[in-house]
């Protein structure tokens, strides 16, 4: 089976996973590779506008990664994770989203300048 889409993981959510013991992190990985294959709004789901979460439940704590769609063209799709959280509960800080916003907005700001 072809995955849906790839994913690129920005630098801050490579320093959320350097605080994760391995075996929260193999569970992320794991739920985000298989929302490639599977829609799952557990796993992977709109939050507003363009903004995106990948969700994780494991040992009753939520591990939020934000992220958004870059359709480089026709035949390819990835989803950019842009940063991640950590919650006790299920509700999403604005601020999160907001923060995700400004990072999708300079990434595509940063890649129209190398065209």
């Amino acid at each position: 089976m072809k995955p849906k889409f790839e994913i690129v993981l920005l630098d801050e959510v490579w320093e959320l996973f350097d605080i994760l013991d391995e075996k929260t992190k193999e569970k992320i990985i794991y739920n985000i590779d298989k929302s490639k294959y599977f829609n799952d709004p557990e796993l992977f789901k709109k939050l507003e506008d363009e903004i995106w979460e990948f969700r994780t439940k494991y040992n009753r704590m939520y591990y939020r990664l934000f992220a958004f769609w870059d359709k480089l063209d026709k035949t390819e799709t990835l989803v950019v994770a842009t940063h991640g959280i950590i919650k006790k509960t299920d509700k999403i800080p604005k601020t999160e989203i907001e923060k995700a916003k400004a990072i999708m907005k300079l990434y595509f700001e940063q890649k129209n300048k190398k065209k």
